[in-house]
């Protein structure tokens, strides 16, 4: 008795000591997270309130940045351009991920070199995937080359305002369809087979199973993926002033490429900030809204 006594008292012991090793491992992110999301999120909220230009000494405002925020008609003009470019890119990339992903998940020859071939992209960054696609879609790029060879004319692809947002959605596109490709395929072999075996022995097609059986199922992914996807398109800046520099003129410049002329180039960092926080507040209720159709993304 007196030994299982002895034995057991290391153990109590354990039990009430703090368990600290779990968050040894979680500290580096999250001093990563802090110095990089949370300290410049707090101080671009005071910068808000306050005239800054980044040299000078903070001058506290109020709400005056606010005010010039909402009455500033280029800002709202690049949020407009950002709201259609996301309208547009959102459901191309939801659709043709989904498309990739059903094909992926069937048994056909090859297929983890489909998937490294179609996630590729996703691993360059948005810098270079911009310059690649300059250089295809370029004045003087591989694509107008190819057409003249056939004695075509040659397409302004980046100094039409059609065509060069066309160019920024089809790289958009290429660059993030991967991603989303691996979250439907992780979706998609989530669901039980049975369900699949049931609905073929009571004679239903593959699209009616498709439309029945997998759609629903997969309304938790779908709500991942449309969430990251339209915050990707409000975020968007590095592909497109790579691939545009915001032309023909300003009909690329999108918002947060605005946001950066106005903090950094205007030196007007409470502003800047000011606009910031009306994006981040935008992105959050958008978020919300998604949460509440969807249910919190249950099924």
């Amino acid at each position: 008795m007196a030994a299982d006594a002895a034995i057991s008292k290391p153990g109590k012991r354990r039990k009430k000591g703090f368990p600290l090793a779990p968050y040894l491992f979680v500290l580096p992110n999250f001093l990563i997270f802090s110095v990089f999301i949370i300290i410049p999120t707090i101080m671009g909220f005071i910068y808000s309130f306050n005239e800054y230009d980044g040299l000078n000494p903070m001058e506290f405002i109020g709400f005056e940045n606010y005010v010039n925020v909402f009455t500033n008609e280029e800002f709202w003009s690049a949020l407009g351009k950002t709201a259609l470019y996301a309208v547009i890119v959102v459901p191309l990339i939801y659709c043709l991920s989904l498309a990739v992903a059903v094909l992926l998940v069937q048994e056909i020859r090859f297929k983890g070199l489909f998937r490294a071939v179609f996630y590729w992209p996703t691993m360059i960054s948005f810098i270079i995937v911009g310059l690649t696609w300059k250089w295809i879609f370029g004045d003087l790029g591989v694509l107008n080359y190819i057409l003249t060879l056939f004695g075509a004319d040659t397409i302004p692809f980046l100094s039409s305002p059609f065509y060069a947002n066309l160019s920024v959605i089809v790289a958009t596109v290429w660059s993030r369809l991967g991603f989303f490709m691996v979250i439907f395929v992780a979706g998609l072999q989530a669901i039980p087979g049975d369900y699949y075996e049931a609905a073929h022995l009571d004679g239903a097609s593959k699209l009616r199973s498709f439309w029945s059986i997998t759609l629903p199922l997969l309304k938790p992914t779908s709500l991942l993926v449309i969430m990251i996807s339209l915050i990707d398109a409000f975020k968007s800046y590095p592909l497109m002033f790579a691939l545009t520099g915001g032309g023909p003129g300003r009909e690329t410049t999108f918002i947060v490429q605005y946001i950066y002329e106005v903090g950094f180039m205007k030196q007007e960092l409470g502003v800047a900030s000011a606009m910031s926080v009306v994006l981040f507040v935008i992105i959050s209720l958008f978020t919300v809204l998604q949460f509440r159709l969807a249910k919190g993304g249950a099924v």
